[in-house]
Order: C-alpha cells, then structure tokens, then sequence
C-alpha cells in the first residue's frame, strides 16, 4: 500500500469524455484519458482492504462481486502508485488475456465491489487498468508469448469472440496447436461486429490477434463451421480437442401485430453494417439499415440498447427513444443491502446521454403503418406484474424501429445440431464449470455458448478456464493458471 491515507487525501477523478457535440461527428473512441500524474494519484487511493472484494475471489458468493477474471487490483495499483508501469503491466496480463477489451467496455464489477463505493467513490480500478496496458503497448512491453516445447496436439477452437480468443491464447502459450475457426471475415466477434467504434476501436483487437499468430494461433476465416462449410464431425476426427465459444446469437423477437412491416430490424442487423463501413469490410447480398432522418426507436434498455443509440445518433437520426419494460431503478442504491454485490440502479450511458429519451414500464402492443412500412408503435404502461394499466396508452412516431432485447440462447441449427452435444434447459450447450466438457467427450464450451448472454470479461474468464481444461485433458496435467 504505498499511500496509506491516500483515499483520506485525495478526491476520485475519472475520464472525461469528449463534448457531445464533437464526439457525435464520427465514430472514433472519444474517452479523454487521465494523465500520468492523475492516473497515479487516483491508483494512491486503494485501500488495500485485508479482505479485497474487487478481486472477485469468492470471499462472497462466487460471481456476485468483483472482477470475474480476478485480477491482483491493489496489487497493480500500488504498482501504478509506485511507477513500476512494466510490472503492472505484467501482473495485469498473468490474470486478463485482453485488459485493453474490458479497460474500455466492461462495466466495472470491481468498483461496485470497492470497499470505497460504500460512500460512492471507488478507486477508478476501470480507468487505471486502461492506462497500464495502454501504456504496455506503446513501450512494447506487450510482445509474443512463444511456448519453449510444442505438445504436438491440435486443437480446434470453433468461434473468435473474447472467449474464443481468450481459449486459443492460453491454449498455445501451453505448446499446442490451436486453429480458430470463424465464420466472419475478421475475429473479435461481438467485439468487432457488435460493439460500436466509438466504443472500442478495431485496431485495438487486430494488434491482439497479430500476438497470437506469432505465438503459433491459426486463424480461419469464412469458415463458418455446420453451416455448409466445414463439417463439424471431421474437425473432432482430425483435431485432438474443440472448443465451442460461438457465443449466444440467438435474439429475443417481439412477435406481435405488425411485426412484419419494413423498418423493424434486431439490433444485430443494424450493428454490424455500421461497424463494416468503419472497417472498410463490404456488407454482402443484405439491404442497408440506416437511421438518418429517422425517427428511432430501440426496444430494450440495455448496453445494446445504447449502442444503437449512439450508432443512430452518428447516422443522423432525428430522434431516438429507448423503451424499456421493466420499471425505472431507484437512482441510488441501499448500500447495507447491496454493497459489494452488482447494485440495480439508474445509470446512464454516453450514448444515452447524447439525447436518448428514455421510458420505463413500457410494453409494444403493436405496430402500424402504411405502405408495407413501420410508421407508428401502439403502447402502454405496464405495472410491476408487466400487466397493461388501462388508460395509459399512447403511440410513438418511428421510420426505424431496433429490437435490442437480449439474447435467448446460441443458434442450434448447423454446428451444435450436426455434432449432437446436449443442451441445457435454457439451450444453451450443457457444460460444467468443473471442467468445460460436453457430453462428447473431446469437446468443450465457454463463453456465452455455454453460460448465456454475459459480459465479454466473464468470456474472458471462461475462455481462460476451458483452456485448462482441455489442457488437462490433452496432457493429464496442466500448468496454466487457475
């Protein structure tokens, strides 16, 4: 702890962003970061607690509080304190494949689990991991990870979201001989064709991928396994394990009146266009959905939700309302009561703030229009039963209409229907937390695939732990960390 009264001495200070106004004009990330000295001083702020529930290290129920990968935080926030950059950068990366991914778009577990989010004010642990890999990067301290002894046997890693990713790194640096399979033209998954460029920049993800071939990963595209190219049976005959991290790409459908009219879209049809024209990738044989000079509205509350806020309002949108079905949060917490598990309250996203209005308590009934297009929603407030309030209906203008509702369940047909595994109640594939295998016996799955729609640093931890798993498998022992 290298300032013991620092959290006494100095207030929290976090990112700025830039001007709505400015930040609105394109679609480059527009966090301002802090500077060094800054950085420093808001590390001198952790208390380091005998008992660290940002860690997320099961000293609660596991997965309720911290940090889903376990990353060491007072541990790299003295570091910080202490100007050792090199060696937070180090142990940062011995608990977190990709921190640059979750230093800009994960929700911070770990700050709600901060000892001094008791009064509202947790160490900026988001920002300060942000700073240490950007800083690793721009020094070179981040290089490739070459194992000294190669296994000889080959894995097949099916799906190049933060999961898959997470899985062939870990799997290579062991020695073995890993194969990402992905259907798309690029990897990254939903962190390339869901997550907008403003958000987080691609290159961000290509420097990654550019590591792990140099430590020995191949990358596969347009291999869009079960789904009339590579058949998923003669991958488990050639390969010595799999791994299933396609993630969860099933959407939650809104099917009612009018649901068939033109301009109501899922929000991962609208998504992936923008980030391909950001990306300079052609979008194919589909007709283009744009939000400019439209009246927008998106049906779902959450971070996908905001995305298409943020994407509509880039594209010209003239107007963008967010409806949500359940009621509005309190705006603060009850600390006694929540505190140092994820609390359920308002919060506000960038892009929301960027003039969203937003709606709770509202249910779709159904959609109108004419000329075969989407021109108004009919709907109403519900109660906290989701029942219909007589005499609160009223309708909504909108040209484009997002459904942003979630995720049931990963798609079945093709890859997981050809290869037979089994399925959970919930339909996802039915894998353990012990050890990542389904019910073939060579085959494992993590990520979204097997746990359901998550946060890309839960991906990340599972990535990481079905890459043990199969390691064990493969070699009856394994040295990568738990």
């Amino acid at each position: 702890m290298g300032k013991v009264t620092g959290f006494l001495e100095i207030e929290r200070h976090d990112r700025k962003y830039a001007p709505v106004a400015d930040r609105l004009k394109n679609f480059q990330e527009f966090v301002i970061p802090l500077t060094e000295k800054e950085t420093r001083d808001q590390a001198a702020r952790c208390m380091n607690c005998g008992i660290p529930y940002c860690h997320g290290t099961g000293s609660v129920a596991p997965g309720t509080s911290g940090c889903p990968v376990n990353n060491q935080i007072p541990d790299f926030n003295d570091l910080v304190y202490q100007d050792n950059w090199q060696e937070a950068a180090r142990n940062l990366q011995s608990t977190n494949n990709f921190p640059e991914f979750t230093g800009r778009i994960c929700p911070a577990p770990c700050e709600a689990s901060c000892t001094l989010n008791i009064d509202d004010n947790p160490v900026t642990i988001k920002t300060i991991e942000c700073a240490i890999v950007d800083r690793a990067w721009e020094n070179g301290w981040i290089t490739p990870e070459i194992a000294a002894v190669k296994t000889g046997k080959k894995v097949a890693v099916i799906g190049a979201g933060p999961a898959g990713l997470a899985c062939a790194q870990q799997l290579a640096r062991a020695g073995h001989d890993v194969h990402v399979f992905e259907k798309f033209a690029k990897a990254g998954g939903l962190l390339r064709y869901g997550i907008p460029d403003f958000k987080m920049e691609k290159g961000v993800i290509d420097r990654r991928v550019t590591q792990m071939e140099a430590e020995g990963v191949t990358f596969h595209y347009g291999a869009h396994v079960g789904s009339g190219g590579t058949d998923p049976r003669q991958l488990a005959e050639e390969y010595d394990a799999i791994a299933l991290t396609g993630g969860a790409e099933a959407p939650r459908d809104l099917p009612i009146p009018g649901r068939d009219l033109d301009g109501i879209h899922f929000a991962m049809d609208f998504l992936p266009q923008q980030n391909r024209r950001v990306g300079n990738e052609p979008l194919g044989a589909v007709r283009e959905i744009l939000a400019g000079g439209k009246h927008v509205v998106v049906i779902g509350g959450g971070d996908t939700g905001s995305d298409c806020i943020g994407t509509s309002f880039r594209q010209g949108a003239l107007s963008v309302t967010q409806l949500e079905i359940m009621p509005a949060p309190p705006e603060h917490e009850n600390k006694g009561l929540t505190w140092p598990n994820w609390p359920l309250k308002m919060r506000t996203s960038s892009s929301q703030a960027e003039g969203a209005k937003r709606e709770y308590a509202v249910l779709t009934q159904k959609f109108s229009g004419a000329d075969g297009k989407v021109a108004k929603l009919h709907c109403v407030q519900v109660d906290d039963k989701f029942k219909p309030v007589a005499g609160t209906e009223f309708e909504l203008d909108a040209q484009l209409v997002l459904l942003a509702m979630g995720f049931v369940h990963p798609v079945h047909e093709g890859l997981l229907k050809t290869l037979g595994v089994e399925l959970d109640p919930r339909g996802n594939v039915r894998a353990n937390t012990a050890d990542y295998q389904t019910s073939l016996s060579k085959v494992f799955s993590a990520g979204d695939m097997r746990r359901g729609q998550s946060l890309v640093v839960w991906a990340i931890r599972e990535g990481r732990l079905c890459a043990r798993s199969i390691d064990t498998f493969l070699m009856g022992s394994t040295g990568l960390p738990r």
